[in-house]
């Protein structure tokens, strides 16, 4: 299929499961064993009660039943194997199925354009162990980040609520007050909160980027343990710095370490899965890398590689694909931590980003309109993959439409849990494990609230219902209406065209921006000098 088609191109292959094959394979001949030793302790009985051999009998467990009390043994054995049988292979199916319980790694990458993975079909980008997620799990070909910006995207993947219903509707940047559109709902419980009743460690590495100071630090929220970043970006991939602060903290203690972020956060994670290796017990592991996000800036070896195999690629795009190549490989050493401890085998990976790329750093958001901050389909559509051996049949897809905070679900029911009545996140489990699943027809509702004057401190929108889909990329712009199943590239804008679609469509988004306006998006305490509340004395008339 040539490139720029409103299809993934996804690199398929015929994979024996080995993980499902032999442990059924395995317990029906064992099944079957069972049943010969029936036979054979039924014809030793036979001997020991002083009945002699036939003369022509057979050798071992198969010897011939002669008598007429053998005839009826015989048969009866005969039905107990026919019984027996499909009991075993029903047993044997069903033992693909881990028993314990899985473990959970969420990989979030930051601005990953959904064609900058070479199983997309993009050709100038080689990543081998992103693609062997596609390959040996599922394709979601409908993966949508739940903002076109970061923060949201993180708050609606740890609470499973639209951002703006836990008061992030925008970019957290506590660092500069001014310049800060969210601010994490203090009652929102969180994923980790969840899972560590149910005996999960809870541990994230990486970026973290809802929260700078108390109480809103990841361990504050319900991790057990935080390696990681705090803030919005880095300036510098090697010294970590933002605006001059170090916001590189283990838990609560300031760390300073030497290196390529990318390399850091892998090493961090790798040490961890040896950890819980050691340990035991089921834990969740979200691994939040930072890139490609900008400023890109790959090792150099990286980016020298690029450029001898594509030596006509534009500087820009060789940066960016070296930077994604490195955070491949990264992704690849977490992947065979996983093998090597063991681990992999009762483990669910989760493979998404927050967002979708930037188009001036020279990212590939494959033939969509868009990028990263703008409410087209190339702003949030995101890749997505999911793998759990002996669950999800390798090579699998699904044309699910899927949101980020739909892996809040997902984590909650794989692990046991009861997710909270009044989260807006649907669990894919389901799907995961091939069981038959109603067509999931939600309205899917966007937001992101920025400032400058592009923004002036309001809020940019975006409701699919359906194929029909409803936005405004700029708050100062009409609404537009798009049909994705005839305009996927959303080239036409049917507003004027279409009322009776378009205003059902405006009436569905006003009640959700309602919903969400009942949510404080700030720190809920004076502000320059300005009250949180009118605490005047009442004047009695």
């Amino acid at each position: 299929m040539p490139a720029g088609t409103f299809h993934d191109q996804q690199a398929t292959e015929i994979v024996v499961n080995r993980s499902t094959f032999f442990p059924c394979f395995s317990v029906a001949i064992k099944s079957w064993f069972l049943l010969l030793n029936i036979m054979f302790v039924s014809r030793f009985q036979t001997l020991r009660l002083g009945r002699p051999l036939p003369p022509q009998g057979g050798v071992g467990p198969f010897i011939a039943l002669r008598s007429h009390r053998d005839i009826g043994l015989k048969r009866r054995i005969g039905l107990l194997a026919l019984w027996l049988a499909p009991l075993a292979l029903v047993y044997a199916a069903d033992e693909r199925r881990p028993t314990a319980k899985p473990n959970v790694v969420v990989i979030l990458t930051d601005d990953q354009g959904r064609g900058d993975y070479s199983a997309f079909g993009t050709k100038d980008i080689r990543t081998p162990h992103i693609d062997r997620l596609f390959r040996e799990g599922m394709t979601f070909r409908n993966f949508f980040a739940n903002s076109c910006v970061c923060s949201p995207s993180r708050a609606a993947l740890l609470t499973g609520c639209y951002p703006d219903r836990v008061g992030v509707p925008g970019v957290i940047r506590e660092e500069t007050p001014d310049d800060s559109w969210g601010y994490l709902c203090p009652g929102a419980l969180l994923l980790p909160q969840l899972l560590q009743p149910a005996g999960y460690h809870t541990t994230l590495i990486g970026k973290w980027h809802l929260g700078i100071g108390s109480p809103n630090t990841p361990t504050e929220r319900g991790f057990d343990f935080f390696h990681g970043f705090l803030g919005d970006m880095m300036d510098d991939y090697w010294t970590h710095r933002r605006h001059g602060h170090n916001f590189m903290r283990r838990n609560q203690e300031i760390v300073d370490p030497e290196g390529h972020a990318t390399d850091i956060f892998t090493d961090w994670a790798c040490d961890y899965l040896r950890e819980r290796a050691t340990a035991g017990g089921p834990f969740l592991l979200y691994l939040a890398y930072n890139a490609p996000h900008d400023p890109v800036q790959p090792p150099t070896e990286w980016l020298e590689k690029v450029k001898r195999r594509e030596p006509g690629m534009p500087g820009k795009r060789a940066r960016l694909v070296a930077l994604i190549e490195h955070l491949d490989a990264g992704i690849g050493k977490v992947l065979d931590e996983l093998d090597r401890t063991g681990l992999a085998t009762n483990t669910l990976v989760i493979f998404t980003s927050d967002n979708g790329g930037v188009l001036a750093n020279g990212a590939n958001n494959g033939p969509w309109r868009g990028d990263k901050g703008h409410m087209y389909e190339g702003g949030l559509r995101v890749p997505g993959a999911a793998r759990w051996p002996g669950v999800i049949q390798p090579g699998a897809s699904t044309d699910r439409r899927t949101l980020t905070m739909d892996i809040f679900a997902t984590a909650c029911e794989v692990a046991g849990v009861h997710a909270p009545p009044n989260i807006d996140a649907v669990s894919f489990a389901p799907m995961l494990r091939g069981e038959a699943e109603s067509h999931e027809n939600r309205d899917c509702y966007f937001v992101r609230r920025e400032g400058g004057t592009a923004y002036g401190g309001k809020t940019i929108d975006a409701l699919r219902r359906g194929d029909w889909k409803l936005l405004q990329d700029s708050p100062f712009a009409p609404l537009e209406l798009y049909d994705l199943k005839s305009d996927p590239g959303e080239a036409t804008d049917l507003a004027a065209k279409n009322r009776p679609v378009f205003n059902a469509l405006v009436a569905a988004l006003s009640r959700q921006i309602q919903i969400g306006g009942a949510t404080p998006w700030q720190r809920p305490a004076p502000i320059s000098g300005i009250p949180a509340m009118n605490t005047a004395p009442v004047i009695p008339h």
